[in-house]
């Protein structure tokens, strides 16, 4: 039964004894006028005919008055209408409240809610996400996306987050519904199966749900890309085995970014920079300890995945944990973190760093400051699990936060907000500290140390249309590229960072590199060096210009002459 159905349905069985009482008052009442005995203008006996009664008791039975027609009733009728009077407020009220009832009924405004919600999707024309999760994380998301111009269809197990929805201030309409994203067939009221649906994010704070998302998405839509939040190492391959959905674990990418800080703090530094807001500093770099021995405090899921990663790059390790087990690769000591005894016996004056792990931020807090006091030189990790406590971990200064949201949503819009930006990132964390210094110069000495506008350029009839024909041709470089239209002689503000070719990715590609049609640039610079290559790109005589030096009329009349 369909939202529309289920509405009607629950109206016509919540207001059948009030219809029934109502219609029967009013046949009873017209049936009584019929009878009752009555004298026209001349004294002769005269009775209403049906019609009559029914127009008397349609004014009286609502206003309740509007005169004694088509003559003066007699003490019989007038007794009757008295009555009928009495008898027709009481049906009102009766199926006056029953309304109101049906109004106030969840069942009701949840079928409404749902007609509504279905209603708002099918009358999306633009691609559209569908957001299953709108948690801290999913809210976060929400916001970049709509501030990309991306239409969303959010789902979410709590009422209390779709309402705060509509009081959000989001610059399109986001339809939102209180439903199991889990459930297939919330799915595919959402929008699933629609042919403007572009991808999936499932960001719930069930693990189980968010593998049933894949699961329905991979099977239905095995075409859309899927995004998926999860915190166990033994659903990855589940989720897996419906499609390539993108695993979004924030214990793992915080302990990857950590160990790409120890191998390459450069190219860390120019990954972070580079997956940041517009206008973003360039961050100092990371002095994280290369060698020497770590505490981490907690063995739960994010303390075991750092002290594992941690081990596979040579270090040692020091667990304090109440559960803690003998491993022959680390050294374990059982009991409480926030316990000073405990703590000392983890010997902090010859640590390098230490990590607060555990999922509980009074614990963390309480560990980092006695770790701070204890060894004032220790680079300290700590893992913030509620957004509001983010002032108390700013104020103790700690080297490098985990903060579960953030990471999760950031990772989030770096693969859906933009893909492009997300395949350099995964290349660049491949190389080494030399390339990214060399990159990072390059950048700076371009555009600043400010983070500028990041965007793609498609080589196609649609992204280039003035420099297609000489692209074909195969003799266009980088270099001869981004020059200004105006004097060919100065070199636009803009960096190539990567040319997307099919499936490779050649990164910072020098000078002298060919373009080819269908190429997928990705470029950094400032708006106004951006608005000059879009000139070269669209208009044939600043392509001509930049490419050749010859100056060429855009009009059909030069051109012609030009040619001759």
């Amino acid at each position: 039964m369909g939202p529309s159905s289920t509405a009607i349905f629950l109206v016509l069985r919540r207001m059948r004894a009030p219809l029934i009482v109502l219609i029967s008052l009013f046949a009873v009442s017209i049936l009584g006028l019929t009878l009752m005995p009555g004298v026209d203008a001349e004294g002769k006996p005269w009775h209403m005919d049906p019609f009559e009664a029914f127009y008397f008791m349609s004014y009286t039975a609502t206003t309740i008055g509007f005169g004694e027609i088509p003559h003066p009733f007699t003490t019989a009728q007038r007794a009757w209408v008295i009555v009928s009077i009495y008898l027709s407020v009481v049906a009102w009220a009766y199926a006056i409240g029953s309304v109101l009832a049906l109004l106030q009924d969840r069942g009701f405004k949840e079928a409404l809610s749902l007609q509504r919600f279905e209603r708002r999707v099918r009358g999306l024309r633009e691609p559209f996400l569908i957001l299953a999760g709108f948690g801290q994380a999913g809210q976060v998301v929400a916001r970049s996306l709509d501030l990309t111009d991306h239409r969303l269809v959010v789902l979410d197990v709590e009422p209390a987050r779709i309402e705060a929805l509509d009081l959000a201030a989001f610059r399109s309409d986001v339809p939102g519904l209180a439903a199991d994203a889990s459930n297939p067939l919330e799915l595919r009221r959402a929008g699933l199966e629609s042919s403007t649906c572009e991808g999936v994010i499932a960001l719930t704070n069930d693990d189980q749900a968010n593998l049933a998302i894949a699961m329905t998405a991979g099977l239905l839509r095995p075409d859309l890309p899927v995004v998926c939040r999860t915190l166990e190492d033994g659903l990855v391959e589940r989720m897996r085995a419906f499609g390539q959905p993108m695993i979004v674990d924030p214990f793992n990418l915080f302990g990857d970014g950590l160990m790409l800080a120890v191998r390459a703090p450069q190219t860390a530094r120019l990954v972070t920079w580079l997956t940041s807001d517009s206008g973003t500093k360039l961050p100092a770099p990371m002095t994280i300890p290369r060698r020497g021995r770590w505490v981490v405090c907690g063995y739960g899921r994010f303390g075991g995945h750092l002290a594992a990663d941690l081990r596979r790059y040579g270090m040692p390790v020091t667990v304090i944990d109440p559960r803690a087990q003998p491993n022959a690769d680390m050294e374990f000591i059982s009991g409480d973190a926030t316990d000073p005894d405990v703590l000392v016996q983890a010997r902090l004056s010859d640590a390098v760093a230490l990590a607060a792990a555990s999922d509980n931020d009074i614990s963390n807090l309480s560990v980092l400051a006695e770790a701070q006091r204890a060894n004032p030189d220790l680079f300290l990790v700590g893992r913030q699990n509620d957004p509001a406590n983010a002032p108390l971990f700013e104020a103790l200064q700690v080297e490098s936060m985990l903060v579960p949201t953030q990471l999760v949503a950031h990772e989030v819009l770096a693969r859906i907000g933009d893909a492009t930006v997300w395949r350099f990132v995964q290349e660049a964390q491949k190389q080494d500290d030399a390339w990214s210094t060399e990159l990072l110069d390059r950048i700076t000495a371009t555009t600043g140390e400010v983070l500028s506008d990041r965007w793609t350029v498609d080589l196609d009839e649609h992204g280039a249309p003035a420099l297609l024909d000489h692209v074909r041709t195969g003799r266009v470089q980088v270099g001869a590229l981004l020059h200004d239209p105006q004097d060919r002689d100065r070199s636009l503000g803009v960096v190539l960072l990567a040319i997307m070719r099919r499936d490779q990715v050649l990164l910072a590609p020098p000078d002298d590199e060919p373009l080819a049609e269908n190429d997928r640039l990705l470029l950094i610079g400032e708006p106004q060096d951006r608005r000059a290559l879009d000139t070269v790109l669209s208009v044939p005589a600043a392509a001509e210009y930049v490419l050749s030096g010859r100056r060429i009329g855009q009009s059909w009349v030069w051109r012609t002459l030009v040619d001759r």
